[in-house]
């Protein structure tokens, strides 16, 4: 006997269409859906903890906005001064003597020559020798000075400026300045420096006299200068009271003392506290100021201990 045939029924389906997933692959997706559903939206910002930096260092600025450098040499009132051929006023156009130093030393100034010896800014040394080489300045005149040797002369603003400074230092009480030596022209230059030659032999001589085209004496701008009453020699000049009143006011008058004690590295030469050198009063007045004690320092220049040939 047959038993009717029980009706089948088809396993139950699963409420997401499809064939049903793995319990754990359902949680993870799951877990998906939620992180989704929570994730902060672009005006909410999430709180993060970022870690300080150990070390916070400024970033220097980019001058983008350089100022150039002016040009003295430019100004109409420079142009004047140097067209009129006046020391005193080119100076004072460039703002006093410590501008017109600074220029200089900047490269700033092409319109001023150190080696145009007919300036008393002119450097010469065993480095820069005279141009032309057989110079002779204009105009010269008598110092007003007691005189011991026949080469009395100096440019007329030096001799008139050497004359106030003998008259300081009388009316200061320190007794008579004369001189010994001013202009030496070249030729009498070449016969000063062979006679040291002679006397002393070439390595002495250079240490103690200039070479013919190198002598500041023959600038017009230079003197030896020597205590009187009576007169006495160019090398007791220092220990004397007008030696020391020189040194310390000298640059009152427009002068320097050019070869002072410890200045032979740079120039080259024995210390001779009796050779004083004229630069004007703005420029003497800038170097007292600034301490120098070599006219190759207050200009930047190199050092000249030895002749170049």
């Amino acid at each position: 006997m047959h038993l009717p045939r029980q009706p089948q029924h088809a396993p139950p389906r699963s409420p997401i269409h499809g064939p049903a997933l793995p319990i754990g692959l359902a949680v993870t997706a799951i877990g998906i859906l939620i992180a989704i559903g929570t994730a902060p939206t672009n005006g909410a910002s999430a709180e993060q903890t970022m870690p300080e930096p150990s070390v916070v260092e400024a970033v220097p600025g980019i001058e983008l906005d350089a100022i150039a450098a002016a040009d003295p040499c430019s100004e109409p009132a420079v142009q004047a001064a140097i067209a009129s051929a006046d020391d005193a006023a080119t100076i004072a156009a460039f703002g006093g003597g410590e501008s017109f130093r600074e220029a200089v030393v900047a490269g700033n100034a092409p319109c001023i020559a150190l080696n145009d010896p007919s300036h008393v800014w002119v450097v010469v040394n065993k480095a820069r020798p005279l141009d032309p080489i057989d110079f002779t300045p204009q105009p010269l005149t008598a110092a007003p000075l007691q005189l011991t040797t026949g080469s009395g002369q100096a440019r007329s603003d030096v001799a008139a400026a050497v004359g106030e400074l003998a008259a300081g230092a009388a009316a200061d009480g320190v007794g008579q300045i004369g001189a010994n030596n001013g202009y030496r022209s070249y030729d009498l230059q070449v016969r000063t420096y062979a006679s040291h030659v002679r006397a002393e032999g070439q390595d002495h001589a250079d240490a103690a006299s200039a070479r013919a085209g190198h002598s500041e004496h023959q600038t017009g701008l230079a003197l030896d200068l020597v205590a009187c009453a009576p007169c006495g020699g160019i090398e007791a000049f220092g220990a004397t009271p007008q030696g020391a009143w020189v040194a310390e006011h000298a640059w009152e008058y427009g002068f320097i003392v050019r070869y002072e004690d410890g200045s032979t590295p740079i120039s080259g030469y024995m210390p001779e506290p009796w050779h004083v050198r004229y630069i004007g009063v703005e420029l003497a007045e800038a170097y007292h100021a600034g301490g120098f004690h070599t006219l190759e320092e207050f200009f930047g220049l190199p050092a000249a201990p030895d002749y170049l040939q």
